[in-house]
């Protein structure tokens, strides 16, 4: 197996981890503010939530340790040098949740993967950062901010904004997705990085 290939899928692990340890801190954080406001149901729930994650982060664990088992031994895997980012240095993924939807619903609902994302920037163009114009060290064919926002697009799929059986390369809003892109084409939001 090519080193590049190798090097990429060990770069997405660590980016998936990554991802998952701030999402499971996101929920910790809900949990204690639910505690603190006395809503044990809602903290329960998120506590479950949080378990169910842990689970789910160590299943990616030991699949990246699967991984480099397969190729410890015959083949040494490159670790890609990484730009390690501070925190809250690159645009949050849910901002681009707004203009995925503007960018979608302008363009008939359904469109290619670049059609979106070129719309996307359209939208982002003048909020994005030095950090979010500059390719992922895994992949110097992608910019940050539009890995970011195909991960955006991930958790909008999973919360049913996005279909998920769409044709490949092929971005789609679902019912509830055009119902919040109207919603958001009437209130007029300001785009603001959290």
């Amino acid at each position: 197996m090519a080193k590049a290939v190798e090097s990429d899928v060990v770069a997405a692990f660590k980016m998936l981890l990554e991802e998952i340890e701030g999402a499971m801190n996101a929920l910790k954080n809900l949990g204690a503010e639910s505690l603190g406001k006395g809503d044990y149901n809602r903290a329960r729930e998120l506590i479950d939530a949080c378990s169910q994650m842990t689970t789910f982060r160590d299943k990616v664990l030991s699949l990246q340790k699967e991984w480099k088992n397969l190729f410890g031994s015959s083949t040494r895997i490159k670790r890609v040098p990484k730009e390690r980012l501070k925190k809250g240095a690159r645009t949050p993924e849910d901002f681009f949740r707004a203009p995925i939807l503007l960018a979608l619903s302008d363009l008939g609902g359904s469109a290619p993967l670049n059609d979106v994302l070129n719309n996307v920037y359209k939208i982002v163009k003048g909020k994005l950062n030095k950090h979010d114009l500059r390719p992922i060290p895994s992949n110097p064919k992608i910019v940050r901010w539009q890995n970011t926002a195909q991960w955006c697009r991930y958790s909008m799929v999973k919360e049913g904004l996005l279909k998920s059986d769409s044709p490949r390369g092929v971005w789609e809003l679902t019912e509830e997705g055009k119902r919040e892109a109207l919603r958001i084409k009437g209130a007029k939001p300001t785009l603001r990085r959290h």
